[in-house]
């Protein structure tokens, strides 16, 4: 079929019946009157709608346009299978085409689709090449390959390695590393090189122009020169003065008038001092020159704004004159600058004063070549004290300029040999971010000289510092002085570059092949490499659209004409390096093109992972004591039972950081720092990590099986039969041995789920802090572990749908293009992921082993690019680190803060709450133990405000589920925070009766003690527990295997089904953390309501509406309505916030407690305060009252000041009028007058 290449693979019925396509319609033809179509298209994009008559929508793409296909599900019919194509299946499809008033767009009603296989692209070389310059869609908003999908390209196209090259950063290496270790289980040899295309910045000094060299105490000639004008190519020379220094003395001069080719005006002769009468009978331009040049006598040639000035004049009278002219000469004015910084200005006679050198007569040649001389010599004599020795250690000796990075920069390729190559690269990155950034991650020369071990250099492409040079026509000399730098020359195909003739800097194709044989002739005479690279910026050349799209949105006028930058890349080459037909080509004299070339670097590079996945242990052995009274013994029986015993040697043998083991008791013991900080999400992470953090006092989560314990004698008992789930939900019963009422505790949390089943993965560990200490915590870190181990968590963001939505309709406005839905959304979605910026984890802190560097695992930068900011994160995102460093979430949290003010308020250490308390569990499913009614509150349980319990949507989870202990609870809240756990999967097991909510899988844990249970060998049931909790069963089914053992141990089939569905689940450590403490917040609730309402508010009360607190439960709920019809119209957060904060204000007023109102004296600043069993509401609970302002307020009246008038209250206090006229309006000031003012009338 014409425009569709299909595989010989046999075609497949979809939908409907078998057809022969005829007369295939491009999609971008599609329209006008509709009618019966045949049609094909890879599939982009799928949606389904609707509850119960689903409409599916399939969108397809020929790449000339875009279609959606639609299909309307009748009642009751199962159309599933549509929402399930994967994408980039190929469809032929027969169907009717019309226009769809609900869509207002032109669709396709399908009724007969085929899959067919098209044919991929290949690589039909006879020999491959090896791409060498290859941007992903890491360099920031630039490219569209995926790191990994472009690696295994290379690979099925039988390429033997492929770089990596993107634009100043590494961030596209651990896709790319990850791609290739699935390519090395089948072919070992396949090579992913580690490379950036750096932005090169010169910051040597450049003082010193040309190939010559001498040693510094050798002979110079010190010249100026006086002109008509300041353009050479117009103006002329009138003077030219010279010395010679000879060790550091002016021992000759030389003066000379020119007579111009113009005349001079007035204004020149009042700034030189020199007139038309003077040069009426001096020498022509060409005797005038070659009388300097004798002078000169091929001495290295000085003078001050040589480059840009002096030496452009003598250039253009050499010209001119028939003249060869290619000196080395040096540049004072840039000598200075980097010399003496901090001058005023840098012109002659300003550095003559600050050397305290005699003055002089300025502006005139002879007068400022001897006054340059003089500061010439000076400056040998500083050189000296410097150890340059040299002409050419000038510039080397003067780099690090640091206002050098703000010229413009070059390309340059930097490719990694071996793994110290790969280090040197992250410090070379880290550098360019942290220390030289601007606009752009800039690498400078001396950073590169500094780093270079294990790293081969390219030149580039147009944009490199050795093809510009040949563009500006350099001498020779110069190329072969510049190339020389590189290890490897590069060259690029002729639509690479044609945008040079478009734009007239060159006049024909055959003046880029001439650049293209100069770097060819340079690689010949220096004996280097010389290769021929694609720039590849997209896999596919279909996704070429993508980068015309971006390009055009961020300025580029050249978008619609870009070269063909996609992988292989064969275009032009040959064309690109053909010789001219008078001479030999490549391949006449023998050599191998550069086309096919295999450079070095294709058998040297390849250091083995970018990030490696397990550093060698280089712990030190160290011990962790116990807090007296806590050891094993001191919690239980001596000798410690079996189980504990067997738990706490768990991960026995691995190395496991000593120090990080003291590090967090430390952090536990830091006293007020962190403020009851609690770990939670890894809760018991030393009882798994280091096997005793329960006993250590480090976690309160105990992870051993449900067991009693006795506080008195320390008998226990442990339930291991399954008959129990959770320790909380155990009944009470008095020891055997002396009667005492005993505790119950346990939740049966596997040691494998938290470190691998052999201790072999990195452990998640969440430290949850009160939000008003994050910041102490974090420096705190960094104190502990040392600020050079600890980095924040990078983030990388990619461009966002609405982003690219606007990008796209940019495009094709500004093109007067109009087309459909179908490829609005597909130009769309090409465009999103790209990466756009850089950020940080919100409380991730990464942990570096003190014996490595973070340069072992990756570079570092500022978020965002922000320098100023002082932050610095890790240049990897960390889930491509999370085999590798240790992370610690230290999260801002509101619990520990409530935990706080509950204290704080009752006296009631959160500790002491019991978890089993029968009442409290009751608001799970009915409110009437708070003293209201469902219709009272709005809602069927009475758990408004209880953090994970109070949404609308677990609360329908509680109504629908009702559960009854603990355990059941765990299910809700591993329910709640998956994905495809509940909705679709356990709502209708449990509502058809198939099983309960004891039974479903709720949490990612209970997979793996379920399989155990049932029979299954532990490493099987741990495996499929890791596959199914991370989604993998669900994208691509169970291994094989798997499934036949579980149906062989009676695994029922509705669990097996449940387990295909599920994309991600919740940890039981995280679940048992939150819900201990929602169980605490809800025994407040109960018992202390005055208390929790007060602690609510303070902790979460940003949003209260002062109005319906005051006004009474009426009040409340009108407000309450008001918002959700609004919410109704449109929803946003904001009246979301409100809606809760309502919805608990009108509870505490159901329920017969009061707010009181905001009085000078009594309120404070932001605490909510109980006063005789009601909540006096504080300053901050008026909208206009800001932080700053409220807590003004408490300190000017809180201590029973009092004030004669508001304009008094104002000035104590410093609030503005507006803050005023809130008090005000909410009747807090009274009838305080207005003024100090005393009136008699």
């Amino acid at each position: 079929m014409e425009g569709l290449e299909l595989t010989d693979k046999p075609v497949t019925i979809f939908h409907g019946k078998m057809f022969t396509p005829k007369n295939l319609t491009p999609l971008k033809d599609l329209g006008g009157e509709g009618g019966k179509c045949v049609i094909w298209g890879d599939v982009f994009f799928t949606e389904v709608k609707g509850n119960y008559r689903k409409i599916y929508t399939v969108s397809i793409t020929d790449y000339t346009g875009s279609i959606n296909l639609k299909i309307r599900a009748q009642e009751g019919e199962d159309c599933s299978k549509w929402e399930n194509i994967a994408k980039g299946t190929t469809l032929l499809v027969r169907g009717d085409c019309t226009y769809d008033k609900y869509e207002h767009d032109y669709i396709v009603y399908p009724y007969d689709v085929l899959f067919v296989e098209r044919k991929k692209r290949e690589d039909n070389a006879p020999e491959k090449r090896v791409e060498l310059h290859l941007h992903t869609k890491l360099s920031s908003m630039d490219a569209f390959c995926d790191p990994g999908g472009i690696v295994k390209l290379a690979h099925r196209m039988g390429h033997p390695a492929i770089a990596i090259t993107d634009h100043g950063v590494c961030q596209g290496y651990p896709e790319a590393m990850l791609a290739t270790d699935e390519i090395h289980k089948s072919d070992p040899e396949f090579k992913l090189i580690y490379g950036c295309e750096a932005y090169f910045v010169d910051d040597m000094v450049p003082c010193v122009y040309g190939v010559k060299d001498q040693p510094l105490d050798g002979e110079f000639c010190v010249f100026d020169t006086e002109t008509t004008g300041l353009d050479p190519g117009v103006e002329y020379l009138t003077e030219i003065g010279a010395v010679i220094v000879r060790n550091g003395e002016v021992v000759e001069e030389f003066d000379t008038f020119v007579k111009p080719g113009k005349p001079i005006t007035p204004k020149i002769t009042e700034l030189t001092g020199i007139t038309n009468e003077m040069v009426a009978d001096a020498p022509g331009e060409k005797e005038a020159l070659e009388a300097f040049l004798r002078f000169a006598d091929g001495r290295i040639l000085v003078a001050h704004n040589a480059h840009a000035f002096d030496i452009r004049f003598l250039k253009a009278a050499a010209k001119r004159s028939g003249i060869s002219f290619e000196p080395t000469y040096i540049d004072t004015l840039t000598m200075a600058q980097a010399m003496y910084p901090g001058l005023h200005n840098y012109k002659q006679g300003t550095i003559n004063k600050h050397l305290e050198l005699p003055s002089y007569e300025a502006h005139r040649a002879c007068e400022d070549s001897a006054a340059l001389g003089r500061i010439f010599c000076v400056m040998l004599s500083d050189l000296a004290e410097k150890e340059v020795t040299t002409v050419e250690g000038i510039n080397t000796g003067l780099g690090g300029n640091r206002e050098v990075l703000k010229k413009k920069y070059f390309h340059l390729i930097i490719l990694v040999k071996n793994q110290m190559g790969l280090k040197n690269l992250y410090k070379i990155v880290s550098e360019a971010h942290v220390n030289y950034f601007f606009k752009k991650p800039r690498v400078p020369r001396s950073l590169l000289n500094k780093y270079r071990d294990g790293l081969i250099l390219t030149s580039a492409c147009e944009a490199g510092e050795l093809y510009r040079a040949v563009v500006e026509g350099r001498s020779y000399e110069e190329l072969k002085k510049i190339a020389s730098y590189y290890d490897v020359l590069e060259i690029q195909p002729l639509g690479n570059n044609e945008y040079m003739v478009r734009d007239g800097k060159v006049e024909s194709e055959e003046v880029i092949k001439d650049f293209n044989r100069t770097i060819i002739r340079l690689g010949e005479d220096l004996h280097k490499p010389v290769i021929a690279t694609g720039d590849v910026h997209f896999t596919e050349p279909e996704d070429a659209i993508y980068r015309t799209v971006l390009q055009a949105g961020n300025g580029f006028k050249d978008a619609d004409t870009q070269p063909p930058a996609v992988l292989p890349h064969h275009g032009g080459y040959a064309e690109a390096v053909q010789l001219p037909a008078q001479g030999k080509g490549l391949r006449d004299r023998g050599d191998q093109p550069p086309a096919r070339s295999r450079p070095p670097s294709t058998t040297t590079c390849g250091p083995s992972r970018a990030a490696p996945t397990h550093p060698a242990s280089r712990a030190r052995s160290s011990s962790c004591a116990m807090p007296p009274g806590n050891t094993p013994g001191g919690i239980t029986a001596t000798p410690v039972p079996k189980i504990v015993e067997d738990r706490l040697k768990k991960g026995t043998g691995l190395h496991l950081r000593p120090r990080l083991r003291c590090s967090v008791r430390h952090c536990r013991q830091a006293g007020g720092l962190l403020q009851r900080g609690r770990l939670s999400g890894g809760q018991p992470w030393l009882s798994r990590l280091l096997r005793r953090g329960h006993f250590s006092g480090i976690s309160e989560v105990n992870s051993l099986p449900p067991h009693y314990r006795c506080p008195k004698c320390k008998y226990s008992e442990f339930i291991t039969d399954g008959s129990v789930d959770d320790g909380f939900d155990l009944p009470d019963k008095d020891c055997p041995h002396c009667g005492t009422r005993m505790l119950v505790d346990g939740h049966d949390i596997p040691f494998e789920t938290f470190l691998g089943f052999y201790g072999d993965k990195e452990p998640d560990i969440d430290l949850n802090f009160s939000g008003e200490y994050q910041s102490n915590v974090h420096r705190y870190t960094e104190e502990l572990f040392g600020k050079a181990n600890v980095f924040k968590a990078g983030t990388v963001s990619g461009i966002q749908d609405k982003t690219a939505y606007g990008y796209v309709k940019k495009y094709l406005e500004a093109r007067g293009q109009t087309v459909n839905h179908a490829e609005e959304n597909r130009l769309t979605l090409g465009c999103t992921g790209v990466k756009r910026t850089t950020g940080q984890h919100p409380g991730g802190m990464v942990v570096v082993p003190d014996t490595y560097e973070i340069y072992d695992f990756c570079p570092i930068q500022h978020p965002a690019d922000d320098v100023a900011g002082g932050l610095l994160t890790t240049h990897f995102e960390f889930k491509y680190l999370h085999d590798t460093l240790l992370k610690l979430d230290e999260l801002g949290h509101d619990m520990p803060t409530f935990y706080k003010y509950f204290e704080e308020y009752t006296g009631i250490p959160v500790d002491s709450i019991p978890m089993n308390d029968p009442r409290v569990y009751s608001l799970l499913t009915s409110p009437e133990e708070l003293g209201v009614t469902p219709e009272q509150i709005d809602s069927q349980t009475g758990t408004f405000g209880i953090p994970e319990m109070g949404t609308n949507f677990v609360r329908g989870m509680l109504v629908e589920a009702r559960p009854r202990n603990f355990s059941e609870l765990i299910q809700i809240s591993g329910l709640s925070h998956g994905t495809d756990v509940w909705t679709g999967n356990a709502d209708e097991l449990i509502r058809s009766g198939t099983c309960t909510i004891a039974e479903v899988i709720g949490c990612r844990d209970s997979i793996m003690l379920y399989l155990l249970r049932k029979g299954l060998e532990p490493k099987m049931a741990f495996d499929i527990m890791e596959a199914v909790r991370k989604g993998k069963v669900a994208k691509g089914g169970f291994k094989p295997g798997w499934e036949e053992a579980m149906r062989e141990h009676e695994v029922p089939d509705w669990y097996i089904e449940s387990c295909r569905k599920i994309k991600y689940m919740f940890p039981k450590a995280h679940a048992v953390a939150y819900l201990m403490s929602a169980i605490r917040l809800m025994w407040f609730k109960l018992y202390r309501p005055a208390e929790f309402y007060a602690v609510y508010f303070t902790v979460r009360g940003d949003d209260i509406d002062y109005e319906a607190a005051v006004g009474g439960a009426a009040v409340a709920r009108a407000h309450m309505e008001a918002v959700k019809r609004r919410l109704k119209e449109e929803k946003n957060a904001k009246d979301e916030d409100v809606l809760v904060s309502l919805q608990l204000v009108n509870e505490m007023l159901s329920r017969g407690y009061a707010f009181l109102p905001i009085e000078l004296g009594k309120s404070r600043g932001n605490k909510y305060i109980v006063e005789d069993g009601k909540v006096r509401l504080p300053f901050c609970a008026l909208k206009g009252v800001g932080g700053t302002a409220a807590a003004s307020l408490e300190r000017a009246t809180i201590d029973g000041q009092e004030y004669i008038s508001v304009e008094e209250l104002q000035q104590a206090t410093g609030v503005t009028s507006a803050v005023l006229e809130s008090l005000r309006t909410a009747g807090v000031l009274a009838d305080l007058p207005e003024s100090s003012q005393v009136s008699f009338f």
